[in-house]
């Protein structure tokens, strides 16, 4: 085979692949696939330098990896702020226009399945990484490339990151079951779990065989020159990603409870599993001024499908102890599948729930649930009572360590520091890798050493010594000196990570920081107006902060003191030419971007993505095409490289 027989020849396979993966719709046979597949990968091997890099050769999956590395996105991945009905959809819009009045939506399903990121340069698929915290996901590449529907290489050279869903098919979930079935493997409960499972597989070559599909739904780091999310969309679309069925643009609720109503009644004829609906806002401008919060966007939020309703039958109700000490009833019903998955226990929140619902074991009840939601009770069928119902008692002992509880009304407490279940959760998580990553230290050694009361709170942890551990069963020398050096190299930690890890109601790692840059050590102290004046940080965040430092004051004092935190400084930058300013940059320059962002940030600007009427400088290369323009219409000072370095 010639190089010019092979490139007209991995075009048809090329084709092919795209027709039978992605369209499924068959261009060729089986056997006329395989051998021309074979074909063109005898060439590849023989000219591996000549190979095409949207080959289907590459996408088998060669070998077994021992794990996923972490990786890093490069801009947040963000969460969605769900929407449930109309009153939720127009509060949401309202708070909107406060920045614009003149909306305009773009609107498309929501697919339901394990989300992820793409980071292409030059062209070419450099890196994928699941979703992880936002900040930081598994480098799963090996994997990714096995799925034709995502691009090995795409003509944009720019450095950009693609986010979508990664989904299977329906008719394809249950050929899958099918074959567990014969292999007697345990089935998936839902297309959602096998499309998560088959991502993170070690083995890419089992990725491979799931024909997993992914639906693009938007864009992280880029340079790209839109004004508008559908038209910078419409272009991704154009590099060879598939475009979603059902997208609309609109002014109106009306026009998106319309296709939010469409999409209900076409769900069970979309080959994808969906749970509701995305909504964001189309004008980049104004997603860029109305920012985010600590875990969702404000230009953006998912309207989720109405709950889905079944009858079943309480058979008991069980206490939760909370890393709190809070005590939650659950319900435990009769096994129910709604919406794919078998449900076996619902909430209740608290125990003035169940007085107000009137509820009885031996209850009929209907439950709901929708998308996520943990399942929830929402009526009793009190006429269908025959006298064997149970009457449900408020708890007065801890069901863990039999102590009494303090009742305030909605709240039950276990207010024992010896209880098992809240020294052995908040240990674990305060252990966890992602607060003080103390390895060695997970669940079941947790238990262990709560259990034989070598702990009894957090503090215990760093009085523990060789001696206190040597006679334990399952410790030995290596053991334990790994696990001592373990939480010794947690002292100094930053300031931010002890707080996160203290696992506080409503503060995750991203409001930890913000608030441990702002007040330092003095976060023992602070009061709800200083912490409601952070941008992100609502009222029921600064609540729960201040009220978990006020009860828990003297334990988070010694911890300082045992610890010694790294309290990171926040800068106070000079006075000078960008300080305070909003700065939108364009064009090619001497240096990239991203090093003139980051010297701009270190001066105090804020370097923005779109120009606007509150942009101070654009500061532009050559080529700076539409953002130039717009600068000039709108009079925003323009400078060029040259001129920025001589004002820094």
């Amino acid at each position: 085979m010639t190089n010019e027989q092979y490139n007209i020849e991995i075009e048809k396979l090329i084709k092919w692949a795209h027709a039978y993966y992605v369209d499924d719709n068959p261009l060729a046979s089986d056997e006329e696939y395989d051998l021309l597949s074979r074909a063109c990968l005898s060439y590849e091997q023989q000219n591996p330098e000549l190979s095409h890099p949207n080959s289907p050769n590459k996408r088998v999956g060669g070998f077994v990896l021992d794990g996923f590395n972490k990786a890093s996105h490069l801009s947040r991945m963000w969460s969605q702020e769900d929407v449930f009905n109309t009153k939720e959809l127009e509060d949401w819009i309202n708070r909107a226009k406060k920045v614009n009045t003149n909306l305009e939506f773009y609107c498309e399903p929501k697919f339901d399945g394990a989300s992820l990121n793409l980071i292409y340069e030059n062209g070419l698929l450099k890196q994928a990484i699941t979703r992880g915290d936002g900040s930081v996901g598994e480098d799963i590449t090996n994997n990714v490339k096995t799925i034709h529907s995502i691009p090995l290489q795409i003509e944009e050279k720019s450095l950009l990151e693609i986010r979508g869903e990664i989904v299977i098919k329906k008719a394809d979930f249950e050929k899958i079951n099918e074959q567990r079935v014969k292999n007697n493997e345990a089935l998936f409960a839902n297309p959602r779990n096998a499309a998560a499972g088959s991502l993170r597989q070690l083995d890419p070559s089992i990725t491979a065989k799931r024909k997993l599909f992914f639906n693009v739904w938007g864009v992280g780091e880029n340079s790209l020159e839109f004004t508008k999310n559908s038209q910078m969309m419409d272009y991704i679309y154009s590099l060879g990603f598939a475009k979603p069925p059902m997208q609309t643009h609109t002014k109106t609720v009306e026009g998106i409870e319309k296709l939010y109503h469409e999409i209900i009644a076409a769900r069970d004829s979309i080959e994808m599993m969906l749970d509701g609906m995305v909504i964001k806002i189309d004008d980049l401008e104004t997603q860029e001024e109305l920012g985010h919060t600590v875990k969702f966007p404000r230009y953006s939020c998912a309207y989720k499908f109405p709950a889905v309703e079944k009858t079943t039958k309480i058979v008991n109700i069980i206490q939760q102890v909370g890393r709190t000490g809070v005590i939650t009833p659950v319900a435990l019903v009769e096994p129910t599948l709604i919406d794919g998955s078998t449900v076996e226990r619902a909430s209740l929140h608290n125990y003035d729930e169940i007085a107000r619902l009137d509820l009885r074991i031996n209850d009929e009840v209907i439950i709901i649930k929708s998308g996520d939601i943990i399942p929830k009770i929402t009526k009793v069928f009190h006429d269908r009572r025959t006298g064997s119902e149970l009457e449900i008692k408020r708890p007065t002992q801890c069901p863990q360590c039999s102590s009494e509880l303090l009742d305030e009304g909605t709240l039950i407490k276990c207010q024992n520091l010896d209880c098992p279940s809240i020294v052995a959760n908040s240990i674990i998580y305060f252990a966890s890798k992602n607060c003080m990553n103390i390895d060695g230290l997970g669940i079941k050694i947790v238990e262990q050493l709560v259990r034989d009361k070598k702990i009894y709170d957090i503090l215990d942890l760093y009085a523990l010594t060789y001696e206190k551990l040597e006679n334990l069963e399952g410790f030995k020398e290596k053991k334990i000196n790994n696990l001592l050096n373990s939480i010794e190299k947690t002292k100094g930690t930053s300031l931010n990570r002890v707080i996160n890890a203290l696992g506080i109601e409503h503060i995750g790692e991203v409001a930890s920081k913000q608030i441990c840059l702002e007040f330092g050590l003095n976060v023992i102290n602070i009061d709800i107006d200083s912490l409601l004046a952070l941008d992100g940080i609502g009222e029921q965040m600064a609540k729960s902060f201040t009220e978990f430092m006020r009860v828990n004051k003297e334990i988070v004092l010694k911890l300082f003191e045992i610890i010694n935190p790294l309290v990171e400084e926040k800068v106070h930058v000079e006075e000078n030419e960008f300080k305070d300013k909003t700065v939108v940059l364009t064009g090619t320059m001497s240096v990239s971007r991203g090093v003139i962002k980051k010297q701009l940030e270190a001066l105090g600007a804020k370097v923005s993505s779109s120009v606007s009427k509150k942009t101070d400088y654009l500061i532009y290369g050559e080529d700076a095409g539409s953002k130039y323009d717009k600068a000039v219409s709108l009079g925003v000072a323009t400078l060029t490289e040259d001129e920025m370095n001589k004002k820094i």
